[in-house]
């Protein structure tokens, strides 16, 4: 895989006259872009339902609270589409919650609100991760495929404890761990998502592990959708990954779970497969403007990396 620094198109997609200064025609209605903090919580709500997201009006707060977007309105005030993107940090961001009714984005209104949205961005890198409705779409723009993300949920059946290693051992996540819990995620994630994490850790339950008097791996969990959403999950290798998991699972029992991992074989997809959270679906991680997940694992040796996501949206 080569990524590479892609122009942005700006040409509108057949099948409606684009405006950029925000309205587009399509057909015999007009669409105008608001800003989306300006929506109502349980019309975005409404719009993510129709496409099959289980995202609750809560969830949809936490979004908005940590980015920015557009919604493309209709002439009696029905949303009719969203993007969002994600500040992290002055060179990076990512974009989520790209929803358009399949009619309206084969006439190019998908391609209308990304264009806004990486305008409002600036000059920068992003990172996405794709539906297969939307990967062509982002691939029209210049975005590169990276990896796979496979959705992971399920009833969750705790298996036995998995075995610690050598030195070892799990706490609960304490107030004084959070500066050292966001150096590991700054080290795995490769941008800075402090403030985002401002957002998590009031709603989150969180586990760390510590060798030596030192944190080395750390997860959260949080309502989120249907039941509970384990992510972000940092950690240098396997096994302390699925240490930090663990708990989790354990706490949910019987319970709807869901974790989203670029991990595809070996020991930590497996443990999740064996715990009742099977792979449901598949979303695809893509970059425009240099390399996000490829080019930044690939150097990595014991450094800690991704194993699970905080969310699709936010990575």
């Amino acid at each position: 895989m080569t990524c590479r620094e892609c122009p942005w198109r700006t040409e509108p997609a057949q099948g409606g006259a684009v405006d950029h200064h925000g309205t587009i025609q399509l057909e015999a209605f007009e669409l105008t872009l608001e800003d989306i903090a300006s929506a109502d919580i349980e019309k975005l709500h409404a719009l993510s339902v129709g496409v099959g997201w289980p995202h609750r009006p809560k969830d949809w707060q936490m979004l908005l609270e940590n980015g920015n977007g557009v919604v493309a309105v209709d002439s009696i005030g029905r949303l009719a589409g969203s993007a969002m993107w994600f500040d992290f940090g002055s060179s990076f961001s990512t974009i989520g919650m790209v929803i358009t009714p399949p009619r309206l984005q084969a006439r190019g209104a998908g391609n209308w609100m990304m264009l806004h949205v990486m305008q409002q961005a600036g000059k920068r890198r992003f990172g996405l991760n794709a539906t297969r409705a939307a990967k062509r779409l982002y691939q029209s723009l210049g975005f590169v495929i990276e990896k796979t993300v496979f959705q992971c949920q399920g009833e969750a059946t705790p298996v036995a404890d998995p075995p610690l290693a050598a030195g070892a051992t799990l706490r609960a996540l304490a107030p004084g761990d959070v500066e050292a819990i966001l150096a590991l995620d700054l080290t795995a994630f490769g941008a800075s998502r402090d403030t985002l994490f401002k957002s998590l850790l009031p709603v989150s339950k969180g586990v760390v592990l510590v060798r030596g008097q030192r944190i080395e791996a750390f997860s959260l969990c949080r309502r989120f959708g249907r039941g509970a959403l384990i992510g972000p999950v940092v950690a240098t290798n396997e096994a302390d990954a699925i240490a930090v998991t663990h708990p989790h699972v354990v706490d949910h029992a019987g319970q709807f779970l869901r974790l989203d991992t670029r991990e595809e074989s070996h020991a930590f997809p497996q443990y999740l497969a064996n715990s009742g959270i099977a792979v449901f679906d598949t979303v695809t991680t893509m970059s425009l403007g240099g390399c996000w997940i490829g080019g930044h694992e690939a150097s990595k040796n014991l450094e800690p990396k991704i194993w699970a996501l905080a969310s699709q949206a936010f990575g």
